[in-house]
């Protein structure tokens, strides 16, 4: 391949997965995935409690090993040994590597209790990326302020509601610069005034261009914010695609019930 046909950076996608596959023990949860997600993407994955959504999002963030297929960021393709049950990530710096510019948000939070608002902003880019404590200071308060919290910098997270907490955890995932952010379920765990709160941050993230994937049950925000929506059934894509296609009309039997039973709950 010549230099003029090569791909560029801003073609590489920032995420991609080939035929993923995750099983625990006889029990195969994913069973073939593909996708990807350029830069400024957002992907949504909706689909009934246990298809597979947070499993896929955590295999991608090499939180569990999958048994079969490729995973690759920004074009690396993660290097694994053994087979099957036995295959996990051969090295382990690029596992750092990767999870560091792949930033995850969880449904419940997970800020450190004994540690302010601020500090545990803080806390990554310090331990992990090595940063001056002065300069993770300034970038910890940019973020909580980005998130409509800088006010809370000195509190402890009990202190904080839900919807606070939320937006406190989404900008420790934000203070490490990843290249894409993962959300698990960001608002579920939430009362619905909360819940608004959040939507509102993501929402912007996704105005700014920011490469995001997200699992939720919010149809709402899956049709507000993404550019590709993925539903998922039993393990397998169901049916994808841009989501006025997807919720304005779509093709899959098991897709329409979803939907119809979640305009109800």
């Amino acid at each position: 391949m010549n230099a003029a046909n090569a791909p560029s950076a801003a073609d590489t996608p920032v995420i991609e997965v080939r035929n993923l596959h995750k099983a625990y023990g006889a029990l195969e949860v994913i069973k073939g995935v593909d996708f990807t997600a350029h830069k400024g993407d957002v992907i949504s994955l909706i689909g009934s409690s246990g298809s597979g959504k947070s499993t896929i999002l955590r295999c991608v963030n090499l939180l569990e090993d999958s048994q079969q297929g490729d995973i690759l960021f920004q074009g690396e393709p993660v290097t694994w040994k053994g087979e099957g049950q036995r295959r996990h990530p051969a090295d382990a710096k690029q596992v750092l590597r990767i999870r560091t510019n792949l930033s995850m948000v969880f449904q419940q939070f997970n800020l450190w209790s004994h540690l302010t608002i601020l500090q545990n902003v803080m806390e990554a880019p310090v331990t992990v990326l090595g940063r001056d404590k002065a300069e993770a200071e300034k970038t910890a308060r940019r973020y909580l302020d980005k998130v409509g919290i800088g006010d809370k910098c000195d509190a402890w997270p009990a202190q904080l509601s839900g919807g606070q907490q939320q937006r406190a955890a989404i900008a420790r995932a934000l203070a490490m610069e990843p290249q894409a952010l993962l959300f698990d379920e960001p608002t579920s765990a939430l009362d619905p005034e909360l819940e608004q709160e959040v939507i509102k941050v993501i929402k912007d993230l996704a105005a700014e261009g920011r490469t995001m994937m997200i699992v939720t049950h919010d149809m709402k925000l899956a049709a507000d914010v993404s550019d590709h929506v993925i539903f998922l059934h039993e393990g397998r894509i169901e049916e994808e695609g841009r989501p006025d296609t997807l919720f304005g009309s779509p093709k899959s039997e098991r897709l329409r019930g979803f939907l119809s039973s979640t305009v109800h709950t």
